[in-house]
């Protein structure tokens, strides 16, 4: 009776250690520095690599749950221009970013497929191959923010399309292309409520080799900046064509002109932070040479001139100022005890006066009886009774 169950516990691992093995064919993928770039993970290119996708002669499972994980092979994360994003397990995910012209070259990007019901996982290695692109020099960038939509949903190329046509449409120009798409949430924004409508926001950057327009530039005006600040939209004049497909934030908006640098003229860019094989750190040796002398004259001096100042008006306060503490201090003794004697004499002149008095003894000092005889006498003796006299009488 025990076998179905162990083999049925044989074939789970076989199946599990299968999947966790399971590898994909290399994927090679082309692209240029300073261009956005959108890899789509479609689940059904990974789930048809899982062994227990089709089981019991050939009866086809319900959709795993699948989720992604991409790094740069060798290292735990991915280079800093590339982002892996994906909604959920059922969704599809997306390798996404615009390299620079320091990332140009080709790298190794591994993606893991977890099947979440059965623990299988798929991997296959994406081969980038980033070029140069001499004519994406686009000096004038704009950079918006789009409230009503994540970056999943910006992500696929018609979308792209259909901000590019709008914004075609609004400034009346027909060069602008996208350059970059980043997250609200990389850019330090907060995770929305989880309310029907609410997203986290995209940051969508367009460039251009002709200036801005002049609808761009009242965007930026001091007029539209202090409505800004009132929370109050701003006034443009030329008509929104984003409306209503993408919500801009017009006072989130940037505006940079690097027509002003020369074409041949690098800009700095981040690099991933990665040093190459067998190459070293060499810092730059042409800084100026700065003299430390006045920093530690100001470290050092000034705060030993400020203790010594402190010890000085300490033993003026102890040594010098002590003697007429201590004329005080006689004083007020000799006084406290002036009056200590005063009352001393006074109690000892009282005590005398007491004693040379000839007054009868008080009645709870005599005797209840003769000692001798054994005769009750009463210290009340020619006396009535005040127990049976009312109060007034007795007073009287």
């Amino acid at each position: 009776m025990a076998a179905p169950g162990l083999l049925r516990t044989l074939f789970l691992m076989a199946v599990i250690l299968a999947g966790v093995w399971a590898m994909l064919p290399a994927q090679n993928v082309s692209l240029v520095a300073g261009v956005i770039f959108v890899h789509e993970l479609k689940r059904e290119h990974f789930q048809g690599a899982f062994p227990s996708t089709h089981k019991n002669y050939g009866e086809i499972l319900p959709e795993p749950p699948i989720a992604f994980h991409a790094q740069l092979q060798g290292f735990p994360d991915l280079p800093r221009w590339l982002r892996c994003t994906q909604r959920g397990p059922y969704q599809t995910g997306y390798l996404y970013g615009s390299p620079t012209t320091k990332d140009i070259g080709r790298q190794l990007i591994e993606v893991t497929a977890y099947n979440r019901d059965t623990y299988e996982t798929v991997q296959q290695t994406v081969v980038f191959t980033i070029g140069p692109s001499p004519d994406t020099y686009m000096p004038y960038q704009a950079e918006f923010f789009v409230k009503n939509r994540d970056v999943e949903e910006v992500l696929p190329v018609d979308v792209q399309k259909q901000f590019q046509q709008a914004l075609d449409a609004m400034l009346e120009q027909k060069d602008w292309s996208v350059i970059n798409i980043t997250s609200a949430l990389d850019r330090g924004g907060r995770v929305p409520l989880p309310i029907e409508g609410r997203k986290e926001g995209v940051y969508i950057q367009v460039g251009s080799r002709r200036p801005f327009s002049d609808c761009l530039m009242e965007a930026k005006s001091s007029d539209n900046q202090f409505r800004c600040s009132l929370e109050q939209q701003p006034v443009i004049t030329c008509y929104d064509s984003f409306s209503p497909q993408f919500q801009v934030d017009w006072c989130n908006i940037t505006l940079t002109d690097l027509s002003s640098l020369s074409i041949t003229e690098e800009v700095p860019m981040w690099g991933d932070g990665v040093l190459e094989d067998g190459s070293e750190y060499n810092p730059p040796t042409n800084s100026p040479e700065r003299a430390f002398l006045s920093d530690y004259l100001l470290t050092i001096l000034v705060p030993l001139l400020v203790g010594l100042l402190l010890c000085l008006l300490l033993a003026y306060i102890m040594y010098c100022r002590r003697q007429g503490v201590h004329k005080r201090d006689m004083k007020t003794s000799d006084i406290q005890m002036v009056h200590h004697n005063t009352i001393h004499s006074n109690t000892e002149e009282l005590r005398h006066m007491a004693s040379s008095r000839d007054v009868p003894r008080p009645l709870s000092t005599l005797p209840m009886f003769n000692v001798r005889t054994g005769e009750r006498v009463s210290p009340l003796q020619g006396q009535h009774d005040s127990a049976h006299v009312p109060l007034i009488l007795a007073q009287q």
